[in-house]
């Protein structure tokens, strides 16, 4: 899939999201319902059927810090302001995640194919498997699992529910006993499985989407958007030279940092309470602006 048309599948899928929830055709519950499929079916069968050839080496170190080290940043920077502008737990904690995970794979891999080259997308692999899928999987899974509405926050509770948590079990699988490459049965139903991950998540995005969103959402948007498509890149910028990446690595670096919020992640934080309407709206609203600041990081790099 080029990047034209993940552009357009993604948007395609929020706005029909969108337009069946206002029509009453699916009902407000359904984004409950199909982020719990996405959370206990889908989503561990994209790590199962990805994770197991995930191997680390010297030479992809560099490429799979950037990310981590972007979302230690990009939490220092959302709990800063969340505080001082005495935003909720649950807001402040969405923005986290909105800004340290972005689309690296299906918006990533296209993006990064179509303007810097297919040759650049073996870096996209690293900064996708190594950087915001394991981080999604594990210091996401961790947040998720603390701060979501209704959950005990103490150290026991908080570890009783990653151990519990299917993403963490397949992640856990996937590791350990998980073949790196399945039978190919296996590996037919969990691609299916994984195939029908993006499309529940966008569907249940657009039905919670509201274009007017309460005044107290307004700041936290502008924030959230403002430091995952502007904030976040340009920080990479500096991190990346700092890890040593240069050419074509270093292109790739800053520009799959420069990628809109993760959807998986929004629709994660949504079934766990964490402010529903807004992580539709860093979705629904990233996607459409990072088809202005997108090209517009990839001409800097290269030009520059």
């Amino acid at each position: 899939m080029d990047a034209i048309t993940a552009f357009a599948f993604l948007v395609g899928l929020v706005v029909l999201g969108h337009g069946l929830g206002r029509a009453g055709v699916l009902a407000e519950a359904t984004p409950a319902v199909l982020n719990q499929i996405v959370l206990t079916i889908c989503l561990p069968a994209s790590i199962l059927l990805h994770a197991p050839g995930l191997r680390v080496d010297a030479g992809v170190a560099a490429m799979a810090a950037l990310p981590w080290l972007l979302g230690v940043l990009a939490a220092l920077i959302v709990l800063g302001i969340g505080r001082a502008l005495g935003w909720p737990r649950e807001t402040t904690w969405l923005l986290v995640l909105a800004v340290a995970l972005g689309n690296t794979s299906f918006l990533g891999y296209p993006l990064v194919g179509a303007l810097l080259g297919v040759e650049a997308l073996p870096h996209a692999v690293v900064y996708d498997q190594f950087g915001t899928f394991i981080m999604m999987s594990s210091a996401g899974i961790a947040i998720l699992a603390r701060v979501g509405v209704g959950g005990d926050p103490s150290l026991r509770a908080t570890l009783r529910r990653i151990l519990a948590f299917p993403p963490f079990i397949a992640l856990t699988a996937a590791l350990t006993v998980m073949p790196e490459r399945p039978p190919a049965e296996v590996e037919a139903v969990l691609t299916r499985l994984a195939d029908a991950l993006l499309p529940l998540v966008a569907l249940a995005i657009g039905v919670q989407l509201r274009l007017r969103l309460p005044r107290e959402h307004l700041a936290p948007l502008a924030v959230g958007l403002g430091g995952k498509l502007v904030l976040l890149p340009a920080a990479a910028w500096p991190l990346a030279w700092l890890l040593g990446l240069e050419g074509t690595a270093f292109q790739v670096a800053v520009l799959e940092s420069a990628m809109p919020t993760m959807i998986t992640a929004m629709a994660l934080a949504a079934a766990a309470g964490l402010a529903p309407r807004l992580a539709a709206a860093m979705v629904g609203y990233g996607i459409v602006l990072s088809a202005l600041t997108i090209p517009a990081w990839a001409w800097v790099l290269i030009e520059g």
